[in-house]
């Protein structure tokens, strides 16, 4: 891969049930990170045996909210961010908003519904247009 065009933060149940090779298309522009959530690493595992990688990053773990998002925050560096995850704090919605690079705040829990994958697609193929 090039340098990445965006990178994506995202719960591993938020993949579960996404079309074949959804994730695995997505990223040819991009890099992910993985949010623990209530699946664990049997989750996770799950995530990188369907993207066929023998390792995938994984985000570390916070003692609250905000320390989470921070950390989010620090990943997304100068990149454009998809950031999935069940809520957003005002801090987090505030960021996204001002920041340089565009930002994707997508608030689901659980597995993405077919529209959502779209509109990430669709905002990925903006970010893979202006990078041209």
């Amino acid at each position: 891969m090039t340098d990445p065009v965006f990178r994506l933060v995202t719960p591993a149940a938020a993949l579960e049930g996404a079309p074949a090779d959804w994730a695995t298309e997505l990223l040819r522009q991009g890099e992910m990170a993985l949010a623990v959530d209530a699946g664990g690493l049997d989750a996770i595992d799950a995530v990188a045996r369907a993207l066929d990688r023998p390792a995938v990053t994984v985000l570390r773990r916070e003692s609250t909210p905000e320390a989470a998002e921070a950390s989010v925050r620090a990943f997304a560096a100068g990149l454009a961010l998809v950031w999935i995850a069940p809520s957003f704090g005002a801090e987090a919605r505030a960021w996204a908003r001002d920041r340089a690079p565009m930002t994707l705040l997508v608030e689901h829990d659980g597995p993405l519904p077919e529209d959502e994958h779209r509109r990430i697609e669709r905002f990925v193929a903006i970010l893979g247009r202006q990078a041209e």
